[in-house]
């Protein structure tokens, strides 16, 4: 379709006829009936949580990022808290982090009566800014919490370089990123600890859940303690060692992953490569075509990184345009392309602002791409008709507000 077609359109907006007939969601799961199967046989079975799949879960996914250590959480949020723990984080504490994030990346520092210290982001791939960091960084700095936003790994050898010289922990949120490679590494053996996410919308899901991968067997003991009210040994150990005594060593929380989660965990992470390769041929797809779209910018990708692409965020050169992004959200809502963004920065969130003081302008860059960013439908299950709908409804939508 040229541009002169694409541009003559009514949108749908103003009454025109929708590029679909159906919504197209940002993200969506995929079950497959070896999923299902695998749920019920653990229904079926004597264990629904602390039992055998757990482990077997955990062993799988540390020997597909290449840990030494995986520590299954009942989401991601839950395996941050776990990770901040961990780390020692303690009230006093400043932990350093991205604005450019969900809130949870954030909130762990707060969960453990510590301070979270936020640095700007690089204008390229939106990830935490080592020169920024370096400029926050100081005695009280216990953790850097980098997040590899959109599945494109942070700078994380300069980052574990800062914090080796302060002598804080690098907490990767790799939640975005499960399947990313930086420089041959895979994400989740490279950090102090990584988190992970397993929420419907990513690479795969649990249906709620996280894990925390790391290289250190002192945090993968914490790590399994924590998530167990701070008991020093599980159920399933105490029943086969025929005993009921137990201790509890430190103050935790139930953040255990069940059975059936684990056991679809292991289902889906034998599709990861599959869902990644669809996830790279997709955004390959999109950033040839949005490269010949005048008034948006495709993702950057660095030198060294292979992304996983948890998400696809355009960014709208809103100087060659006569809408800003929310008259462009809405009219591709109404083409029924599920477009979101990602992320308002947690400082402008009212909580940040009403206990710490912030009134927005504090980090310029973070906030200047907050305006332009819209996230397009990105997951594997897309299929090519999809696909194209998509790039139809962003050339049609941005060309009728060019300038």
């Amino acid at each position: 379709m040229s541009a002169t077609t694409v541009s003559s359109q009514v949108l749908a907006i103003n009454g025109g006829q929708p590029v679909r007939e159906n919504f197209l969601p940002y993200g969506h799961q995929s079950i497959e009936e070896s999923d299902i199967q695998a749920v019920i046989d653990v229904l079926r079975s004597d264990w629904l949580t602390t039992g055998p799949k757990v482990g077997e879960f955990e062993e799988a996914f540390a020997a597909r990022v290449g840990a030494a250590y995986a520590v299954s959480f009942s989401s991601g949020t839950a395996a941050l808290h776990a990770a901040a723990f961990a780390a020692g984080i303690e009230p006093g504490d400043e932990a350093i982090t991205t604005p450019l994030t969900f809130a949870a990346t954030a909130n762990c520092v707060l969960y453990q009566r510590a301070t979270p210290v936020f640095a700007d982001v690089c204008p390229d791939t939106l990830n935490l800014d080592p020169e920024q960091v370096a400029k926050r960084i100081s005695s009280k700095t216990r953790a850097i919490l980098p997040v590899d936003y959109a599945g494109h790994p942070a700078d994380l050898n300069t980052i574990l370089a800062l914090a080796r010289d302060h002598g804080a922990v690098v907490i990767e949120d790799g939640c975005h990123a499960l399947g990313s490679e930086l420089d041959g590494k895979k994400v989740g053996s490279i950090a102090d600890m990584t988190v992970f996410s397993f929420h419907p919308v990513k690479h795969i899901t649990t249906g709620e859940g996280g894990m925390v991968t790391t290289g250190d067997a002192k945090f993968a003991e914490t790590l399994r303690r924590f998530r167990n009210h701070g008991i020093s040994s599980a159920a399933r150990q105490r029943q086969n060692a025929g005993q009921w005594h137990y201790e509890m060593v430190l103050l935790g929380f139930n953040y255990r992953l069940p059975d059936f989660a684990c056991a679809l965990g292991i289902e889906q992470l034998k599709r990861l490569d599959a869902n990644l390769q669809r996830r790279r041929e997709i955004a390959v797809t999109y950033t040839k075509a949005f490269g010949e779209i005048p008034g948006v910018v495709s993702p950057a990708v660095r030198s060294g990184a292979n992304p996983a692409w948890h998400l696809y965020p355009l960014r709208l050169d809103l100087e060659k345009l006569t809408a800003d992004r929310a008259q462009i959200f809405r009219a591709l809502r109404a083409e029924n392309i599920g477009v979101n963004v990602h992320y308002i920065p947690v400082h402008l969130h009212p909580y940040y602002r009403d206990h710490f003081g912030y009134r927005g302008g504090e980090f310029p860059v973070a906030e200047d791409a907050y305006s332009r960013l819209i996230s397009l439908p990105m997951f594997h299950a897309m299929t090519d008709q999809d696909v194209s709908d998509v790039i139809t409804a962003v050339a049609r939508v941005v060309s009728s507000y060019s300038r």
